[in-house]
């Protein structure tokens, strides 16, 4: 496939001392990334909606603008701490590529909402040492960490417009949210949603037995609903193994009945009798048990990711005893000098390293990067500077997430900040930085991008890459034929506009592939330059930059290697995916004591 170069005459900007003329077409241009592509900010939630899909009303929006100040903000030069500037280190090569005409749709919001997040994490930085001057500002900043594991309310008054419960800190995989409630006698709905950049509807509809699940979303507005009992071409579709609809709700009959409770033998809300229902976050979407009976699935769609919800909201004909939320994303305490030193980057040896690893991780997952800090970056080719490792993560909307964040940079010296808030559709802007990250600030022979639910054999890897050659290198599992995904709501739903193609070019799945260092040189060029499309899905992206490097620079080895494994854990792996961090310490310790690549499960 030939891919068509284009190039634009828009200059980058450095100073703050900007032309007249040079303000406005940037101001223009980042008008048009607002508006055109990202769409309006969700300012409300929904303000009423009927179960039966007779009339839905999508949140109200509120126009706002972001503004130049916003883009100075984030790469002004501040006076920071040695420590803490170095999580910043990719930032400045980043700004063209986020001024780009043809910039990935939430590049705005993206780019607004982490000015808004750094402006908050300087004040409370600043707060922080202000306070560190006394003992009794000591214990009042640490009374502040503010990211429990549980939350829980009782007797909930469900008038009011406001949250029954909000998430300090976010939901994370294996996050659970339990309501225990009674529904009215003569209830005709209830309705649970989940809170974020976009909402999550779980709507339980008691005149024609059915429960209904669907999102809304800034950009997509409300997307497919799914319904159980379930019908068409959602009726065999599974998330995480589990059906979207459970057998016995899916053997409701929905003909006409004068007696209403003679259709619900088998539904699992029944009107005056208790319930408990429990709401869990897989790998691949979120579940809901009944009573202790799984009920139904959702698969989570772009911006419906459990680290995106804040808050939890209930209306409806039910009488809500209490809610509970566990097993939520906490912070490790930092403060074991010992733990630090054993767990910190070291120095890094030499002018060029063989190997960097750039971890793509999402800011509330504390427990995943701990993990792997335990785990495999324990090799002694890590620990000798041979082989640097480091998470790449966009800010979080919330503050209090984005202050952990930075003592944990400030404790580890691993993490690199992305100036933008961590959405989905921007990762493959993380790939570009990984390149620039490989080149420009840690110059490395390879390049691999993994995720940190993945447990990486390092030594197996440096062994297997001592027979690869040293340039025009993609190795990995690799997909030779492979189509985009056009069911709309998907996260990996692609429009014919941006692809309009039926299959894509030879690319690596993102749990873990390697490239040679002028592969990474070509994308960082080709961006600066805009010679590159920039593509949402990150690992099908960077097979579309390596094609046009195999056109026109030099022909690409793809090196497949089936022990890169992208879903689960099989033995004698290099890499495995979807693993917990008890897995991956699992791991680790098999390795330790019985010398074998071994599964955990």
């Amino acid at each position: 496939m030939k891919m068509v170069k284009l190039k634009f005459g828009f200059t980058s900007v450095r100073t703050r001392n900007w032309s007249v003329g040079i303000s406005i077409m940037v101001l223009a241009l980042i008008f048009i990334i607002r508006y055109e592509q990202s769409g309006h900010k969700l300012t409300t939630e929904i303000d009423e909606f009927d179960i039966e899909g007779e009339s839905v009303q999508e949140p109200a929006k509120k126009p706002h603008l972001i503004t130049l100040e916003d883009l100075d903000y984030l790469f002004s030069n501040r006076e920071e701490e040695e420590d803490e500037a170095n999580g910043l280190l990719v930032w400045s090569h980043m700004r063209p590529f986020l001024e780009r005409p043809d910039a990935l749709p939430e590049t705005g919001q993206g780019i607004e909402e982490a000015a808004l997040a750094m402006k908050g994490l300087v004040s409370l930085i600043n707060k922080e040492k202000r306070a560190s001057s006394s003992a009794s500002g000591m214990v009042s900043m640490k009374a502040r960490r503010t990211c429990p594991d549980f939350v829980n309310v009782a007797d909930v008054d469900l008038s009011g417009l406001s949250p029954v419960l909000e998430l300090p800190c976010g939901l994370t995989e294996d996050s659970s949210v339990t309501f225990v409630g009674v529904p009215d006698e003569h209830s005709r709905n209830f309705q649970i949603q989940l809170v974020g950049s976009g909402i999550l509807r779980y709507g339980v509809n008691f005149s024609k037995p059915s429960i209904v699940q669907n999102t809304w979303t800034e950009k997509l507005g409300w997307g497919e609903e799914v319904r159980c009992p379930c019908h068409g071409s959602y009726e065999n579709q599974i998330v995480d193994e589990l059906p979207l609809c459970n057998e016995q709700t899916s053997r409701i009959t929905l003909e006409e009945s004068s007696n209403d409770d003679a259709m619900m033998d088998d539904f699992p809300f029944l009107r005056g009798n208790p319930f408990t229902a429990t709401l869990w976050f897989g790998i691949e979407g979120f579940h809901m048990t009944v009573n202790g009976r799984h009920e139904t699935s959702f698969p989570y769609r772009e911006k419906l990711e459990p680290w995106l919800v804040s808050a939890v909201k209930v209306s409806g004909g039910l009488k809500l005893l209490s809610v509970s939320a566990t097993r939520l994303p906490v912070p490790d305490d930092h403060a074991s000098l010992a733990i630090e030193e054993k767990l910190k980057a070291p120095s890094l040896s030499g002018t060029r390293i063989t190997l960097l690893v750039g971890v793509f991780s999402t800011g509330n997952n504390f427990k995943r990067r701990m993990a792997l800090r335990r785990s495999w970056m324990q090799y002694e080719e890590v620990r000798s500077g041979n082989v640097a490792v480091r998470f790449l993560i966009g800010l979080h909307t919330n503050e209090q997430v984005n202050l952990e964040m930075w003592r944990e940079a400030k404790a580890y010296a691993d993490i690199q900040f992305m100036p933008f808030v961590d959405y989905y559709g921007l990762l493959s802007l993380k790939t570009v930085a990984l390149c620039i990250l490989g080149t420009k600030v840690i110059p490395a022979k390879y390049i691999m991008k993994t995720d940190d639910d993945a447990f990486v054999r390092i030594d197996e890897l440096l062994l297997s890459l001592k027979n690869k050659p040293s340039s025009a290198l993609l190795y990995g599992l690799i997909s030779f034929d492979s189509s985009p995904d056009r069911e709309q709501g998907s996260k990996w739903y692609i429009r014919k506009e941006e692809w309009p193609l039926g299959s894509y070019p030879p690319w690596a799945h993102g749990p873990g592939y390697i490239i040679s260092q002028d592969i990474a040189k070509f994308v960082v060029k080709g961006h600066r330059e805009r010679d590159l499309r920039l593509f949402k899905l990150e690992d099908v992206a960077m097979g579309i930059w390596i094609q046009q490097f195999n056109q026109t620079v030099k022909r690409v080895k793809y090196m497949n290697d089936k022990r890169f494994h992208n879903s689960g854990c099989e033995s004698n792996y290099i890499l495995v995916h979807y693993q917990t961090p008890r897995l991956v310490l699992c791991l680790w310790e098999k390795l330790q004591n019985e010398s074998q690549s071994v599964c955990c499960e």
